[in-house]
């Protein structure tokens, strides 16, 4: 039974890394892909959808992405949501589709993107850390009908050792993000 909340400690502590990279890789790093329109809400009659439940979007080269709207008369929308997101990215509009030309980073804007490149990292983190507060309680109530105080002890420690290799993830996949963003 402890073994159990063990292994499902470890299976959302794993699904918390891949939110992790899932969210660094839509922050711009110089180059262009389609993960950077990711987290782009478009409101299309009346509803907030995803930008990519919309259009196609590819990368034609390293600095550009094209969307193709399914649906023409969205384009307007996709072009205030991405003006209203926190990309920096103004498009431009030929009739039949939007390009998002992405230009060299700045040294400011590689800080800036280092700070969120962090912030990410802290909720990752916070992420682990509630699952092994919960898993641990779960050991706790075990400890009042089914195991030991030791067998309780070492099964929270078994926990802490599983949360500290996933912080040590967190920490790498953080290193390897803001290597990519202060990379010239």
């Amino acid at each position: 039974m402890p073994q159990a909340v063990k292994q499902h400690a470890e299976e959302r502590m794993e699904k918390a890394i891949q939110a992790l990279r899932r969210d660094l890789a839509t922050l711009r790093a110089g180059r262009a892909t389609p993960a950077l329109l990711d987290r782009i809400q478009v409101e299309y009659y009346g509803a907030m959808t995803p930008l990519n439940q919309l259009a196609n979007i590819s990368t034609p080269d390293s600095r550009t992405l094209m969307i193709q709207p399914w649906d023409k008369s969205s384009m307007g929308e996709i072009e205030r949501a991405i003006m209203k997101s926190d990309l920096g990215l103004t498009p431009a509009n030929d009739g039949n589709m939007i390009r998002l030309s992405i230009p060299a980073l700045t040294e400011e804007r590689r800080a800036e993107l280092v700070k969120l490149t962090k912030k990410f990292g802290e909720e990752g983190k916070v992420a682990i850390r509630n699952i092994r507060r919960d898993a641990n309680d779960d050991i706790k109530k075990m400890e009042k009908s089914d195991i030991s105080e030791d067998e309780s002890r070492r099964h929270q420690d078994d926990i802490q050792k599983s949360t500290d290799k996933f912080i040590a993830e967190v920490d790498k996949v953080l290193a390897a993000k803001e290597k990519e963003i202060m990379e010239v």
